[in-house]
């Protein structure tokens, strides 16, 4: 497996930047089933470009073929986050996901990051079994829940698209 940091102008390759799209689009479709009203997609073309740009989005490759991404950012001086973590279902066991993040880690580290950051949205009143999954599984990578957010007050212009009230759980861990 090969993960590399897409350059800036891969922002242009649109077959590559909507690929990413709709990969993570069809995992978050799944993974958060019956939490939002409708079908809503959890990115755009638009969006995935920006963050390319950015220099963002990094991606898998399994013998060549795209298997997976990641959009790795800087929160502050002290602080990497991951996040639109998304690995394809079709490959699922091979360590894609786990691979995307060891090399989030590894690029915060290397930005000078002391820890890392991601967030989970979770139903408030119900437990979703991928998201429970997913919990328990950034458990085993060493993530701890430093607290828990209101997606309404976070992100407001979200809420009313949400089926059933929902949190953001603040995962953290140091990076030694």
């Amino acid at each position: 497996m090969e993960i590399e940091l897409l350059p800036p102008s891969a922002a242009d390759d649109l077959p590559l930047v909507s690929r990413v799209t709709a990969l993570v689009n069809h995992v978050y479709a799944e993974s958060e089933k019956g939490l939002w009203q409708g079908s809503t997609d959890r990115t755009s073309v638009d969006e995935v470009a920006g963050f390319v740009r950015a220099g963002e989005i990094a991606v898998a490759r399994v013998e060549g073929d795209f298997a997976g991404s990641v959009r790795v950012q800087r929160l502050d001086e002290a602080t990497g986050e991951f996040g639109m973590l998304a690995a394809d279902p079709a490959r699922r066991g091979l360590g894609i996901g786990r691979d995307l993040v060891r090399f989030a880690e590894q690029a915060s580290r290397d930005a000078g990051c002391r820890e890392m950051q991601l967030e989970l949205l979770v139903p408030r009143e119900w437990t979703h079994p991928a998201k429970q999954f997913l919990a328990e599984w950034y458990d085993r990578l060493g993530y701890r829940v430093t607290h828990r957010a209101d997606l309404a007050e976070d992100y407001p212009h979200l809420a009313p698209s949400l089926a059933t009230p929902c949190d953001f759980l603040v995962y953290r861990k140091e990076l030694a």
